[in-house]
């Protein structure tokens, strides 16, 4: 799969999605007999749906505390 492909792709998982497929690829590498190459490509693809996982929960992070920012803002 290039590496395009799968960017794109990680990119329009929700957070419960990504989270489920970062743990179908653990449970996969950890058996064994694991093909090297499908492991390696798993490992990337594991990677990227990791880092999306961290985008997200910074932006809600971000989307939370500029909420409670507001909401102090207002009550003065």
């Amino acid at each position: 799969m290039k590496n395009k492909n799968i960017q794109d792709e990680v990119k329009s998982k929700s957070l419960k999605d990504a989270k489920n497929e970062i743990n179908d690829i653990l449970n996969k590498l950890e058996k064994n007999g694991v093909n090297l190459n499908e492991s390696i490509d798993d490992y990337h693809k594991l990677i990227k749906l990791n880092n999306h996982v961290d985008t997200l929960f910074k932006k809600r992070v971000k989307e939370i505390s500029d909420l409670n920012k507001k909401i102090i803002n207002d009550k003065k």
